[in-house]
């Protein structure tokens, strides 16, 4: 399934362009053949908080507050039904936020009124850096639309290959399966690890990074295979990112391939405008 990759309004176009390259971080000082990038993955719940509530301007002060040149988003609704307004939330927060966004859609239903625009809802990715190509990936899934489903190939696994001053940075943004038994995540942990190394091999010299909720602690057996290529950027405190109000598990991740060194990481105090916290790390981007 293409990815649908959004672009600021035309008559802004000029000006965001100028922001953001003000806005671009510097060279890494004393860090030779280094470029800084600030990611950070969120899951946000459709735009909700922990009070149930719909408020996508909580939500984006929320984003600016982490200060992230890319953000992968979890859990986005696009025109999916009341409880996010029928918004397309991925475009919301650009707009909001002045940045690119790629969004990659997990089901797309058919819109309840002729005419009216697709019911979706996946992932997407922001980015303040020029978004060169996108993809929209199969891995195994277990519908939640489904009343008898079975694992099946679908769509959801977003990619997007940005150029971070001049350094080609594949970024790929999930959400794994939720459920107890591990099943399902052990054969998406295969096929992540299947795309992403097709990806490299596709564009070799490339940086890759994994954003998302992967719904399982860093040390559940079905991700171990991850970490055979990834590092996991932490934090290292062992700080926890699910349920936001009193987190008491990190189950969402910014993990690093070959090239990149994780400089820090952190998760910030935000706990009202998801049922999750975000992760937010410093990398260092090897030319």
């Amino acid at each position: 399934m293409p990815i649908r990759v959004r672009a600021l309004p035309q008559l802004a176009l000029s000006a965001a362009l100028l922001s953001l390259v003000a806005a671009a971080p510097p060279a890494a000082a004393g860090t030779p053949g280094a470029v800084p990038l600030r990611i950070a993955t969120y899951n946000i719940h459709a735009g909700s908080g922990m009070d149930n509530v719909f408020d996508l301007d909580r939500q984006a002060a929320a984003l600016r507050a982490l200060d992230a040149d890319v953000i992968g988003l979890q859990e986005v609704d696009v025109h999916w039904g009341e409880r996010s307004r029928n918004l397309d939330v991925a475009q919301e927060l650009a707009d909001r936020l002045g940045m690119r966004v790629s969004f990659a859609p997990i089901y797309s239903l058919d819109p309840v009124t002729t005419g009216g625009p697709r019911r979706e809802y996946g992932v997407a990715v922001l980015s303040r850096y020029p978004i060169r190509s996108a993809a929209n990936h199969d891995i195994t899934r277990l519908s939640t639309q489904d009343p008898n489903p079975v694992p099946a190939p679908a769509p959801g696994f977003g990619e997007v290959t940005l150029k971070v001053r001049g350094v080609p940075v594949q970024v790929f943004v999930t959400h794994l399966d939720y459920r107890a038994d591990p099943s399902v995540r052990v054969a998406q942990v295969a096929d992540t690890r299947r795309v992403m190394a097709a990806e490299r091999a596709a564009e070799p010299g490339a940086r890759q990074v994994l954003l998302g909720d992967f719904n399982a602690e860093r040390t559940a057996p079905e991700l171990a295979p991850l970490w055979r290529e990834l590092t996991d950027a932490g934090p290292v405190n062992g700080e926890g990112t699910y349920p936001a109000n009193v987190p008491v598990k990190r189950i969402d991740f910014v993990a690093a391939g070959e090239g990149i060194r994780v400089r820090s990481a952190q998760v910030p105090g935000e706990a009202a405008a998801s049922d999750h916290r975000p992760v937010v790390a410093e990398l260092s981007v090897r030319r």
